[in-house]
């Protein structure tokens, strides 16, 4: 009968190595999948939010959410409960940012990042609204120019009503955005705000660095009020028309003659527009 032998220590060592190699290779490849289906994922849920805003606009005379006061805060209020409760409606939570800041007991995570959902919310509207019980949280934000507000007032930052959109049936529709990945649920962004210094900043009151934050590798989920859903790139967000008299040539574009030095460093690397 012939003696079986087992592996000698130089084999183990090669078929280790060989699969060490398979891994490197495949890893990267596997990642560039799952960060494809969560993208997949958000914006099918910006189309979802399409639909309501579609229906909603629809039912009053063509004009999106009116603002509380004069500058359009605490919109997410006013939707019906079903579709305020982020416990039932998981279209509020982009794949890659589902876990509020702030959980259910009121205790803040200690950091902030693009990979945090905001909320939870649970205070009152200014017109004494009250919050749904579990509070208000989600992953995605409204452009504020496109909310109905009363057409002496501005919005925050300064542009007067007059030059926001209020309803979906405008002229460049497809460059106005609607819904976007962000860091709080309303933004106002202007043309000379710079991206946040930190890849990682938390919110702060820097509109355009509330959406201008790496969530899908270089881009971020956003809808237009054509009712349409794509990726955007990070230093393309300043080429959007946000409101009626935003720069789309200011001086974070191309056409504005923007200089790899008039960015934070974590972003320079990406696609200029």
């Amino acid at each position: 009968m012939s003696r079986r032998r087992g592996f000698t220590l130089i084999e183990l060592l090669v078929v280790i190595a060989i699969i060490a190699l398979l891994l490197s290779i495949l890893m990267p490849a596997l990642q560039r999948v799952k960060e494809e289906a969560r993208t997949v994922g958000c914006l099918a849920n910006l189309r979802e939010w399409n639909l309501v805003c579609a229906m909603y606009t629809e039912d009053n005379d063509g004009k999106f959410w009116p603002g509380y006061g004069s500058t359009g805060y605490w919109w997410p209020w006013q939707l019906e409960r079903r579709l305020l409760d982020w416990k039932m409606n998981k279209t509020w939570f982009c794949p890659t940012a589902k876990k509020p800041i702030i959980d259910e007991n009121g205790v803040t995570a200690p950091t902030f990042n693009v990979f945090n959902a905001w909320g939870i919310f649970t205070n009152s509207a200014p017109d004494g609204t009250p919050a749904p019980p579990d509070g208000v949280a989600g992953s995605y934000s409204i452009n504020g120019y496109v909310l109905t507000i009363p057409t002496n007032a501005t919005f925050e930052g300064g542009v007067h009503a007059r030059d926001g959109w209020r309803t979906p049936n405008v002229s460049g529709a497809g460059n106005v955005p609607l819904f976007i990945d962000a860091l709080r649920f309303d933004l106002w962004p202007l043309e000379n705000q710079s991206p946040a210094e930190y890849e990682f900043a938390a919110w702060s009151g820097n509109n355009m660095g509330r959406c201008c934050i790496n969530r899908h590798v270089g881009f971020v989920g956003c809808s237009f009020l054509d009712f349409s859903a794509k990726t955007v790139g990070l230093k393309e967000l300043y080429t959007l028309k946000w409101h009626k008299t935003f720069n789309t040539a200011g001086r974070y574009t191309l056409a504005g003659g923007v200089q790899a030095g008039d960015w934070p460093e974590w972003i320079r690397a990406f696609r200029d527009y």
